[in-house]
């Protein structure tokens, strides 16, 4: 059984991974929550109705969590192998979790909006979808990457 410094923190690249990915969602989701609620508290005051769709621009980022997992599961089966994957982990994780943020950046742009002028919802979520692309390359492109690790 290997127990240098090493070997202590192989897995150190999987949790990175959720992790990062993760805390972006969590910073998107609170920064694109915050203009819900002002964007509902303006609606209120002025007696207009407020849209219940700001819960789904401000969900958007929680997804990116769900692509740092699959990056962390794929992950685990080269680590049991023993192969450190500090660097893929962290990077993929980083890639991801500030897709997430600002796409709560922009979620946050789109509740502002929406709440102001109660148009513009499919534009919004095209953005969204746009920025959440980039999430979704790096998690493609690290499986792939972690595929032929695993072949090697």
């Amino acid at each position: 059984m290997e127990t240098g410094i090493l070997f202590q923190f192989k897995d150190l690249g999987l949790i990175a991974a959720c992790f990062l990915s993760a805390c972006g969602s969590a910073a998107g989701a609170g920064v694109a929550g915050m203009a819900a609620i002002g964007a509902w508290k303006k609606n209120f005051t002025q007696n207009k109705n407020a849209s219940f769709l700001l819960v789904a621009l401000t969900g958007a980022p929680l997804t990116q969590t769900i692509y740092g997992y699959i990056v962390m599961n794929k992950m685990v089966e080269l680590a049991k192998g023993s192969q450190h994957l500090w660097g893929i982990g962290a990077f993929a994780g980083a890639a991801i979790g500030l897709s997430a943020y600002y796409q709560g950046k922009c979620a946050a742009c789109a509740c502002d909006a929406l709440g102001e002028i109660d148009k513009g919802f499919g534009n919004y979520l095209a953005i969204l979808g746009i920025v959440e692309t980039v999430a979704l390359f790096v998690m493609v492109f690290t499986l792939i990457i972690l595929g032929k690790l695993a072949g090697a």
